[in-house]
């Protein structure tokens, strides 16, 4: 129980500062949908976005697991581990941005944004940037200095969003009470590209607030312990690819599937900021993730701990149920985040919600091939998952739009869920509490059924009535395998 209430811990901390900051992300939301021109400006920072989040696993090479890997392996020195993996990812990242900057022009005439093939270098030096500090940040996650990580991610937001403010409403009013202050540096008509211009500004400042972790590295390279990570990380490079594919690869060809670049753009912008409308469940699975990847391995270490892997499975599914009834229960609210232009996407929020428990399922579950060294079968599932991505997304957007790009998302973690649990257990087999499992999902449905049912236009009645449905599961929960007395802190106040 102790190291279940130390990862409960862990994730608090990484939950607080990721959710925090993905509201403070979440605002910027609002003010692309309304400052930007059209939603086709906002498709073209839900492209370029996407690109971003594909070559960061690219650049990234799946060394940061391999780091947590060998960094918790007994008989490794965990600095050498550290430099070595900071080394790498530094030149291959330094490589990668000279070579994009350079080749931006042709890369831009590719992409689509011959107008603008700035844009290109930007996302180059942004990725590189990133893919760099990924490893720093992987450091302070295995000091367990989450304290520390949480507010240098926080600060990079905070920058990020305040040079959004600058350049999308600062600026556009001083060119009007004093257009002489800004003149030599703004141009009102750049528009979107304000956008990436406060990321690279951000990323520069994140990289500069991490030099104290990255000095802590020495110019130890070891090939052979390189060799050695590769060789573990590499095939989870795949599995990288293939699982930010699942994730990107709508965004990424839905330009090319609707015959109207315009009309694609308009379209992609509006599914971009609905997305972002069900961030919360993506937010509660990378926290998770944070605190539970160093876990698992160090937990390994010490002993099996299967049973503290199938309790941290329950609890995940039951609180992530309990987001996806609370935003469902309350999306009327929620949809002021985005401009009433974007409001006909909604409809895609209950299935990305899905899309991303089933998400979060499967990154549980793949805890089977990391422990047993089977990384491939990852990377098997992945491929499997990109290609049920890409043949839902060909077939059907060109009918469906977006409704088809939501759809292909909960077909694909449905699917590659369902098999990694056949096969984990089969190679490294946990008694998940099924059971318990499968009547949290049929209550949760069956209330979330029970709102739309009973759906009705009086604001007070519809929200009573769901504001009883949510305490009607959080009860459940607590009389079933969460009582009050065992919660920290209130639990002292409640009687066993």
């Amino acid at each position: 129980m102790s190291e279940m209430k130390n990862l409960a811990k862990q994730t608090a901390i990484y939950g607080i500062s990721n959710i925090l900051g993905k509201f403070l992300n979440w605002c910027l939301v609002p003010l692309y949908t309304y400052i930007l021109e059209s939603s086709a400006e906002y498709g073209t920072v839900t492209n370029l976005y996407a690109w971003t989040a594909l070559l960061l696993v690219i650049l990234t090479y799946g060394m940061e697991t391999g780091f947590f890997r060998f960094a918790n392996k007994e008989g490794e020195d965990s600095t050498k581990v550290y430099s070595n993996t900071l080394i790498t990812i530094g030149t291959t990242s330094a490589i990668f941005a000279i070579i994009g900057y350079f080749l931006s022009g042709p890369i831009a005439n590719i992409l689509g944004y011959s107008d603008h093939p700035e844009y290109i270098a930007y996302i180059c030096i942004i990725v590189a940037l990133d893919a760099f500090c990924t490893i720093p940040f992987a450091y302070l996650r295995f000091q367990n200095k989450s304290f520390k990580f949480a507010m240098i991610t926080l600060s990079k937001i905070m920058v990020t969003i305040a040079l959004n403010l600058f350049f999308l409403l600062g600026c556009p009013y001083l060119m009007k009470v004093a257009p002489s202050t800004i003149d030599w540096f703004y141009d009102p008509n750049y528009g979107v590209g304000y956008v990436f211009v406060a990321n690279l500004i951000a990323c520069l400042f994140c990289t500069a607030t991490l030099l104290p972790e990255i000095r802590k590295a020495k110019l130890q390279y070891d090939k052979t312990l390189l060799k050695k990570m590769l060789g573990y990380s590499l095939p989870l490079l795949l599995l990288g690819i293939a699982g930010i594919m699942n994730q990107t690869a709508d965004k990424i060809i839905f330009p090319y599937l609707i015959e109207d670049p315009q009309v694609a753009r308009a379209e992609l912008g509006i599914y971009g900021a609905c997305f972002k409308v069900a961030m919360v469940m993506m937010v509660f699975t990378q926290a998770f993730r944070y605190a539970y990847e160093p876990y698992v391995f160090a937990q390994n270490k010490n002993g099996d701990k299967k049973k503290e892997y199938a309790d941290a499975m329950k609890f995940f599914i039951i609180f992530s149920l309990l987001i996806f009834l609370g935003m469902m229960f309350y999306l009327d609210i929620l949809k002021f985040i985005i401009k009433s232009d974007y409001w006909s996407g909604l409809r895609v929020v209950p299935i990305v919600l899905m899309s991303y428990i089933f998400q979060g399922i499967f990154f549980n579950l793949s805890i089977w091939y990391k422990l047993v060294d089977k990384t491939q079968y990852g990377a098997y599932l992945s491929f499997l998952g990109m290609i049920i991505t890409f043949i839902i997304n060909i077939a059907f957007v060109p009918t469906f739009s977006y409704m088809a790009s939501a759809a292909a998302s909960f077909c694909c973690y449905f699917v590659i869920m369902l098999i990694s649990y056949l096969l984990g257990q089969k190679f490294y087999p946990i008694q998940y509490d099924l059971k318990s499992i499968a009547i949290y999902f049929a209550v949760a449905l069956g209330l979330f059924g029970i709102s739309q049912l009973i759906a009705t236009e009086n604001i007070v009645i519809k929200y009573s009535i769901n504001t009883i449905l949510l305490i009607l599961y959080i009860a459940f929960v607590v009389k079933r395998d969460f009582p009050l007395h065992a919660i920290p802190v209130i639990g002292k106040f409640f009687k066993k």
